[in-house]
């Protein structure tokens, strides 16, 4: 059984481990995944605000601003390198072979 002190050191937790994670969230390739968890956590912490009074309540904020801003722009990296790998190899992927000829 959880008391409210419980409650609120999680709450404060999570606050922290989204702002980590935000951060990790700005990584190339990598921080996707934390991206995502920095949101959920930042969530989690969020729902938690309604009852009690969160001291880390930046930190949350610090977190889902990088959070989001870390998938955005990875996201648009990611469509655009798929853009150009497609518009640059329309030809089914044959420009490298000659026909075989003399």
């Amino acid at each position: 059984m959880k008391n409210d002190a419980t409650e609120k050191i999680v709450m404060l937790q999570s606050s922290e481990r989204c702002f980590v994670y935000g951060l990790l969230g700005l990584l190339p390739g990598i921080g996707i995944p934390f991206a995502v968890m920095a949101l959920w956590m930042g969530g989690r912490a969020r729902v938690r605000e309604k009852r009690f009074w969160n001291a880390a309540a930046p930190y949350r904020t610090l977190g889902i601003i990088c959070a989001a801003l870390g998938l955005i722009v990875w996201f648009f990296v990611a469509a655009m390198v798929t853009y150009n790998a497609s518009a640059t190899n329309d030809d089914g992927g044959m420009s490298c072979y000659d026909g075989g000829g003399d």
